[in-house]
């Protein structure tokens, strides 16, 4: 028989159980991550997979929900919300940047990184400064995946330089715009999500993007070639509100940091297998995937050149010297 104390106590225990509950989902933090790609895309997944690794990692103490596709923000307004703290997170293309430091070129700048292993070692090279870069603005990186190395489509055989004159060619970088120019051609800005529609409209005969893209975006509606020209190997960056993430307890903020840890190794990996498979699924949609002739490879190179010193009238001693380090570990 249950007295009138034990009946107090029990009810003690449960306001004490009812309040440490309230308490702890109270402390729950949830943020919004803004991408611009869409649910097919390699990094999409990854940057789910990233969230749910922080959700499972934390208890549900750190609940990130991604909005993919530009369904929240578009893509230009993404960094300058998040250093607002309109939301806590976002994934951007990072070249997209190279208004605010020569660095954020660096992935964009032909022949610098031909291959995998050279382009971790240039990020690896660049990420100190990036880092400061970002901590300027408030913010912080948690991680970078590349995309496959970036070609030329079009819907014709591409082995004439002066194809390039007049032609209207998707330009989403500074870099990509300036290397159509060289080239004799005129760069249009337009979004992942609107390449369908600017084909069809004629806002673009082509597009420098890589095979993922390529797949992702059914380029064989539209194109016919993809000349295989290994310009660059480009990344997104993943990062944060320092406010946001300053206010996580200590174990949340680590629990974060080693998933970013782990999307990122995860990411690259998932870049190298993408490339192989959209390839071979733009080979069975009747895409012709061929390398740049003599002629298209040399106006390419020169065009090449000329941006890099381009970019190097630009720079100043501290974005140089990531180059210089950069080739003293390559070498």
């Amino acid at each position: 028989m249950m007295t009138r104390y034990s009946s107090l106590g029990l009810a003690v225990a449960v306001a004490t159980l009812s309040t440490a509950t309230a308490v702890s989902s109270a402390q729950a933090a949830e943020w919004n991550l803004a991408t611009p790609y869409g649910d097919a895309s390699f990094h999409t997944e990854n940057t789910k997979q990233f969230a749910e690794d922080v959700r499972e990692a934390t208890d549900g103490e750190l609940d990130i929900t991604v909005h993919s596709g530009g369904s929240l923000i578009s893509h230009g307004e993404i960094k300058p919300s998040v250093r607002r703290g309109t939301v806590q997170a976002g994934e951007i293309f990072m070249s997209i940047l190279s208004n605010e430091s020569p660095v954020f070129e660096l992935d964009t700048l032909p022949g610098l990184a031909g291959s995998y292993d050279e382009a971790w070692e240039l990020w690896q090279a660049s990420k100190p400064v990036i880092e400061e870069l970002f901590a300027e603005q408030g913010m912080k990186p948690l991680y970078a995946v590349p995309w496959p190395s970036q070609g030329i489509y079009t819907d014709f055989e591409l082995n004439d330089p002066a194809q390039f004159e007049g032609l209207r060619v998707r330009a989403p970088n500074i870099n990509t715009q300036r290397l159509t120019e060289n080239l004799g051609g005129l760069p249009t800005e337009t979004e992942e999500s609107d390449i369908p529609t600017a084909f069809s409209t004629g806002r673009v005969d082509a597009m420098i993007t890589s095979v993922s893209t390529g797949e992702s975006m059914a380029a064989w509606d539209y194109v016919s070639h993809f000349s295989d020209a290994n310009l660059w190997i480009p990344k997104n960056i993943i990062f944060v509100n320092q406010k946001a993430f300053d206010r996580l307890d200590e174990a949340t903020q680590q629990a974060l940091m080693e998933a970013a840890a782990e999307a990122e190794e995860r990411g690259w990996e998932a870049s190298k297998a993408d490339m192989e498979g959209s390839a071979q699924a733009l080979e069975e949609n009747a895409i012709t995937i061929g390398e740049p002739n003599e002629a298209v490879a040399g106006a390419l190179s020169e065009a090449g050149d000329k941006l890099f010193q381009d970019w190097e009238s630009r720079a100043d001693d501290r974005a140089k010297a990531l180059i210089e380090d950069y080739r003293a570990n390559t070498e």
